[in-house]
């Protein structure tokens, strides 16, 4: 554990942007980003393959930054790819650092060690974990609603995916139920209830270890990826979010 995984040249793993101006909106980005350090080259994955969901959260990058500028609300993201460490799993989680993912081996992580995981979490998991709890610390006479957001493939061994967007939810149901309903008056949305994907307390890390290890009311927020892989279909999912959001708020608050 003396060498260090990041290199000079690689980026923080955390990018913050603060508050902008009150809000009771923090936004948390887990698969934003897609950089690698410098030491895993392309972890023997192909350029294809780094276009892919596999990698990041397509198209999340620029809805919670569109999303952010709305609402001047303080947005977190994760800097580095999934496939390098996901930062939506508690450490230690087998899923964390994928051997295959949907049917790509990751030659350099079937090969890691147990150091080599260690470390990833040390300098990758933690910092990004610590950001957000260091946000929430300095609110904590605030009230706050913690938004995380997420993209999904359009298709996941070969069945195709109706939904534009859902909203997952474990132990608060009640945010959930609210943002469901205003999605559903949309008209024009098909709306997942726990879909694609189920929100339990330990498939996801982010939303049980902030929100719901603090009492906090919480969204995640599933997109449809093909939605938002352009930019235009960015600024139109954060401008519909940053109308229902406050919506939310005010039927939590009432």
């Amino acid at each position: 554990m003396t060498v260090s995984l990041l290199g000079a040249a690689d980026p923080a793993p955390v990018i913050l942007f603060p508050e902008g101006r009150p809000s009771p909106f923090v936004l948390v980005s887990d698969h934003a980003g897609r950089a690698v350090p410098t030491i895993f080259g392309d972890m023997g994955v192909s350029d294809h393959d780094w276009e892919r969901h596999i990698a990041y959260d397509i198209g999340i990058l620029g809805v919670g930054r569109f999303l952010r500028d709305s609402l001047g609300c303080a947005l977190v993201e994760q800097a580095y790819s999934r496939l390098v460490i996901d930062c939506n799993r508690a450490p230690g989680h087998p899923t964390s650092i994928p051997h295959v993912s949907d049917y790509t081996p990751v030659p350099v992580n079937r090969a890691a060690e147990e150091s080599c995981r260690l470390r990833r979490e040390l300098e990758i998991l933690h910092p990004y974990h610590d950001a957000i709890s260091g946000i929430l610390k300095e609110r904590a006479t605030r009230p706050t609603l913690l938004v995380s957001l997420h993209s999904f493939t359009p298709e996941m061994d070969g069945k195709k995916r109706p939904w534009h967007v859902g909203i997952l939810h474990h132990k608060d149901t009640k945010t959930a139920r609210i943002m469901l309903d205003l999605l559903n008056q949309e008209g024009d949305l098909c709306v997942g209830d726990n879909e694609p994907y189920v929100l339990t307390a330990t498939s996801d890390y982010t939303v049980p270890r902030h929100a719901e290890g603090n009492a906090l009311p919480y969204l995640e927020v599933e997109i449809r990826q093909d939605l938002i892989a352009r930019q235009d279909g960015q600024k139109a999912w954060a401008e519909r979010l940053a109308r229902l959001l406050p919506q939310v708020w005010e039927r939590i608050e009432s």
